[in-house]
């Protein structure tokens, strides 16, 4: 990805995808959670930091998890979305508004720092050299994300992409990056760090959606995020709703995706 700096950084970025984000966006399901708890070796009481936290998708699980949870978020609409959910779910979640370039004061040790599709938005060498120092010893950092394979079941997705692509989806840097050969993945930083004992855990998922999750899920992306779309979110709904229609005619699709998480410890 291209390197992210506290200059180009937009904390507001998610602003409008809040109401999409929680409703839309896969979560994680509860047996990936326990397997980063087995594999990180936690222990009810252990801290976790949910950096990018976002409406809760992690934090609220690893509550419910036993672990003491503080998520931090630049969106103070996604902090408020994230105390809803924890309400909900009746656990107790610490929030405080910050990101990896200005994380609050006094924060850690941590056992686990976890982070959901939220990594790419970060300086990730100047991230991890931060949580060198407030990791403990023993503890480890979990990137979770979810990984679409090219399964004619998923052909929704693609459709999204073409859609978003008219509306300029295709010129922002981070989707640029992700087809450019000397991008770095996360697991070739990871490995130039102090985290560079990696392994992968993933949980594979199929559900039925429909044209309305469709639409929600694209509401939900930065690339296609109301504040981005302005005042051509009519027409992008409208053409995106007309090729899921030529895709499935009763507006019903499936998903297929593996939930997964890239676990880094010390050596």
């Amino acid at each position: 990805m291209p390197p992210e700096t506290s200059e180009t950084y937009d904390p507001r970025r998610f602003q409008t995808t809040v109401p999409y984000y929680a409703r839309y966006r896969l979560g994680y399901p509860p047996l990936l959670i326990r397997r980063v708890v087995e594999r990180t070796r936690l222990n009810a009481g252990d801290v976790v930091l949910d950096l990018g936290c976002g409406p809760g998708l992690l934090a609220v699980p690893f509550a419910q998890a036993g672990m003491k949870v503080l998520g931090v978020d630049p969106e103070p609409d996604m902090l408020a979305a994230a105390k809803e959910e924890a309400k909900a779910a009746d656990v107790h979640v610490e929030l405080r508004q910050g990101s990896s370039f200005d994380l609050p004061a006094g924060i850690g040790p941590f056992n686990l720092v976890t982070m959901g599709r939220s990594f790419h938005w970060m300086d990730r060498e100047a991230t991890l050299k931060i949580l060198d120092g407030l990791i403990a010893p023993g503890g480890a950092i979990a990137l979770f994300d979810d990984v679409h394979s090219p399964t004619v079941e998923n052909r929704w997705r693609f459709t999204v992409h073409e859609v978003g692509n008219k509306y300029g989806r295709a010129q922002e840097p981070h989707i640029q990056a992700r087809a450019a050969l000397e991008t770095r993945r996360h697991d070739s930083i990871l490995l130039d760090t102090a985290f560079r004992h990696l392994e992968t855990v993933g949980v594979v998922i199929k559900r039925e959606i429909t044209a309305d999750d469709v639409v929600g899920l694209a509401f939900s992306l930065s690339t296609s995020a109301p504040q981005k779309l302005g005042d051509r979110i009519g027409a992008f709904e409208t053409d995106l709703r007309a090729e899921l229609a030529k895709l499935s005619p009763d507006g019903r699709f499936t998903e297929i995706a593996e939930m997964r998480a890239l676990i880094a410890r010390r050596e």
